[in-house]
């Protein structure tokens, strides 16, 4: 999901991903991941954040709780703010997650004692917001579209149209341009950007990229971020104190929710993909249905998780992506380092970028599998990943084990 914005140019992937390259291929990787994958890795770590937090503070569930656990989880958070910033101004990646989880994190620790009935509505609140403003929004797109379409059949009748019909066509006409990119401020950004990595400067790369960085957070995206992903933690300890996480409900529990999930989840989102496929100003469902849908995927790999885990396979499966997880900190900056230091920088192998939709998915399959093959064999050495060590280091603001311990002799 992320390297075509590692890749660039950033705008032009935001805005029409056509320009990306739109082969058949293109078209398919697009859309397989616009419906499977976009926004649900987020939604499944917002989970596990809700429920990290039920772990660590297992024991301050109380209000006389000690005061300890309370330290420990904050100070925990503040170094994770630190490593997102980090991972923003100094790896250079504007994406970055983890100063907003941590955000969240923070704030979160207040909510552990609500009940079930508490929680999920909670965490249902910014989709419901969602489904609120989208009906405003396709409610007013479709008054906009009547009132088009109105004015064009005057036009062809040669008759005067009213102010209201003229806005109108107006507005349509600049939607139309905003959805091909050639939106001004689009434009201008993706020039600016174009210029920056054809410099082959890692100066102006790096200048570009932070400025990238503080264009999103001017436009409100970091609240916007936090609005999305502290409900979605809410539902995540909502799931863990049902024991949906740890795989404690029954077979046919989870082969329900995983049908019923991504039934709704992904069938929404492929309707959403059909309708920008238009690349017209047509009102869509999608802008009322995108957040719950994203949860409902979410939690369709949740359960598809748990499933895997209890069948035959889940030696197996554990055996390889176990140690990705027990590292995936680690493997977050990696990826980081891959795309914006090795693959795409200046001073890297400074790859084209807009190769393509399904050329940039294999290029970042690759990726994950030579990081799958070092997780599974840097585990088999040490207790965790560098990272993961260095920030439960600074954490506990003691060393922690690092290598792995051999067992006493028999």
């Amino acid at each position: 999901m992320n390297i075509p914005f590692m890749a660039g140019p950033i705008w032009n992937a935001l805005s029409d991903p056509r320009t990306m390259g739109w082969s058949p291929a293109d078209q398919i990787t697009w859309m397989v991941i616009e419906t499977t994958w976009e926004g649900t890795q987020r939604g499944m770590l917002e989970f596990l954040f809700g429920a990290g937090l039920l772990v660590t503070a297992a024991k301050a569930m109380e209000p006389d709780g000690p005061v300890a656990v309370a330290d420990l989880y904050i100070r925990r958070n503040l170094w994770l703010l630190l490593f997102g910033l980090f991972d923003i101004f100094c790896l250079l990646w504007p994406g970055d997650i983890l100063h907003i989880y941590a955000l969240c994190a923070l704030a979160l620790f207040p909510f552990r004692r609500l009940s079930v009935r508490w929680l999920i509505p909670l965490g249902l609140s910014f989709a419901a917001f969602g489904l609120v403003f989208g009906a405003i929004q396709y409610h007013g797109r479709s008054a906009t579209q009547t009132a088009y379409h109105s004015a064009m059949a005057k036009q062809q009748a040669h008759q005067p149209l009213t102010k209201e019909e003229a806005k109108a066509v107006q507005e349509w006409r600049k939607i139309e341009q905003r959805i091909a990119g050639k939106d001004p401020t689009i434009e201008k950004e993706a020039k600016k950007e174009a210029e920056a990595r054809a410099s082959r400067s890692m100066a102006d790369y790096a200048g570009w990229m932070i400025g990238a960085y503080l264009t999103i957070l001017g436009k409100g995206e970091l609240l916007g971020g936090v609005l999305e992903a502290f409900p979605a933690m809410l539902l995540g300890m909502a799931l863990w104190k049902l024991g949906f996480i740890q795989g404690r409900r029954s077979t046919r529990e989870y082969l329900l929710v995983l049908l019923l999930a991504y039934g709704f989840g992904m069938g929404a989102r492929y309707i959403g993909c059909v309708e920008r496929l238009a690349f017209m100003p047509q009102p869509k469902t999608i802008w009322l249905t995108d957040e719950f849908a994203r949860l409902a995927v979410s939690l369709g790999h949740l359960a598809a998780i748990n499933l895997l885990v209890r069948g035959s396979l889940s030696g197996r499966v554990v055996g390889v992506f176990g140690p990705a997880g027990q590292m995936a900190f680690t493997l977050y900056f990696m990826e980081q380092i891959a795309g914006l230091w090795i693959m795409f920088s200046p001073i890297g192998l400074d790859l084209p970028g807009g190769q393509g939709w399904a050329h940039l998915a294999l290029q970042a399959t690759i990726v994950i599998a030579v990081l799958l093959v070092f997780a599974n064999v840097w585990m088999r050495v040490f207790a965790s990943g560098p990272l993961e060590w260095l920030w439960r280091s600074l954490s506990y603001w003691e060393r922690q084990p690092f290598r792995r311990v051999a067992p006493a002799a028999g």
